[in-house]
Parts: C-alpha cells; structure tokens; sequence
C-alpha cells in the first residue's frame, strides 16, 4: 500500500492507546482526537509545495516570504470529521472549509448522503478529507467519489483508526489518493466495527452513546 502511510510516532501511538480506553469522558475523548490530529496533520502536509512571495524584513535582516503554493479544502465528514478540523485548520488557516454528511446504515452498512455543501466549480488544488474511522470503507469510499466527480486534482483522507480490510479496499481502488492513518486494527467483525478500534466516534464525541 504505497499510499497509505501509517505513522509511527511514539507520541502518537501512545495518544491512540490512550483513545482506546473505554472509561474515557467525551471531553478526554475529544482532546486526544485533536492531538492526534495535529500530529497527522503534520505528516500530511509535508510535501507541500511552497512559492516565493514578496522581500520582508526581519529584525535584523530582509529575507524573501513563502506560502503555500496550492489552493485547499478541508472536508469534514459530519459529524465526527469536526473533531479533526480545529488541528487541520490552525495549521491551513486559509484553506476553505466544505463539509460532507455521510453516514453508514445499520442493516446494509451502504453510505447515504444527506449533506454536500461543495461549490458547482472546484475551486482548489487539493482536498484533505478529515474522518477519525475507516472500518468498512464505505463511506471513505463514497466521500472520495464524491470529490472526484467534483474535479478536484488531488484528495488526501486523514484518519486515525482504519481497518486493514477498509484501508486495504481504498488503497487498491484509489491509487491517486494519500491516506495518512493513526493505526492499522486487523479485525473487523461482521457488524462492521473494528476491533480492538476507538469506538463510536461520533457518539463518543459528542456523549450520545
């Protein structure tokens, strides 16, 4: 899976470990999953482009500015994707914010849209697509789909727990698009949850379990 890239960061892992944790209170649950995001966000940004912009001054010296070279979309998967947006948006400031409703129905595990609120026209160079769980991969599935019909040119998914079965899926269908991922769980029982996995996120989140 070339590209897929599992982050190996100590912190990280110890972060998820952590988030695992059943007795967690949705503020715990919440602060973890924005750690973890950040650290993410950081690997998933850093073969960003970058263009000169104007001579600046410093306060000992001028020096020439940068910027990020390529226009962005961060795209929320709602309503868990949200926790993930505070960590990727402090460090894009001035990428667009696009949210998607997607959920998962119970009896056929099949992704339903209820909510799109991208523009007719892509607008942007690349789209960062934020939801902590990929079990399945349907719903991954049908955000991706989504994007491409829209035309955006390049789309990276942040996760932080994937199954490998999903993940695998993803990989092999969209070759073109960059998955940055937490941790790989191998087991994903015949529900549709991962094992040993995070949990609901969305209910975990938000305390509505």
């Amino acid at each position: 899976m070339l590209n897929v890239f599992v982050s190996k960061h100590p912190i990280l892992q110890q972060k998820i470990s952590e988030l695992r944790r059943a007795s967690n209170t949705p503020r715990q649950v919440r602060e973890l999953t924005d750690t973890i995001g950040r650290l993410l966000m950081y690997e998933a940004t850093l073969t960003l482009p970058l263009a000169p912009t104007t001579q600046e001054q410093s306060p000992v010296g001028s020096y020439e500015g940068q910027k990020i070279a390529v226009r962005q979309a961060l795209i929320p998967i709602l309503r868990s994707g949200l926790s993930l947006l505070n960590a990727a948006s402090d460090l894009l400031h001035d990428a667009e914010i696009r949210h998607l409703g997607l959920f998962r129905e119970e009896s056929t595990l099949q992704p339903v849209e209820y909510y799109n609120k991208l523009p007719r026209q892509c607008n942007v160079d690349e789209c960062i697509v934020l939801d902590p769980m990929i079990a399945t991969g349907g719903t991954a599935e049908a955000a991706i789909e989504i994007l491409q019909g829209w035309g955006v040119p390049k789309i990276k998914f942040v996760a932080v727990c994937v199954s490998r079965k999903g993940i695998e899926m993803l990989a092999k269908k969209f070759p073109d698009v960059e998955f940055y991922v937490a941790v790989v769980d191998e087991v994903l029982d015949k529900r549709g949850f991962v094992v040993p996995g995070i949990g609901d996120c969305g209910d975990r989140l938000n305390n509505t379990a």
